[in-house]
């Protein structure tokens, strides 16, 4: 997977991210937890490191639902 830098800081993520608005809220079929767990981390398997959530999807439980599934 190729990687992108952040601007002027050292961070780099996965130059494909994975767009998490869907995953819980806003299209008329959301996915169970589970699945959605399931697809964070078989991103992060395939090497996407960029997550794009907002606060406006929950609020937080977008954020929060990245961090359970990222954490192991």
């Amino acid at each position: 997977m190729q990687k992108r830098k952040l601007g002027n800081s050292n961070l780099e993520v996965s130059a494909i991210g994975l767009g998490c608005m869907g995953l819980n809220c806003v299209y008329s079929h959301t996915l169970e937890k589970g699945e959605s767990i399931a697809l964070l981390q078989d991103a992060v398997e395939r090497g996407v490191t960029f997550f794009d959530t907002a606060e406006m999807y929950g609020p937080f439980t977008n954020e929060e639902l990245v961090g359970e599934a990222i954490a192991p």
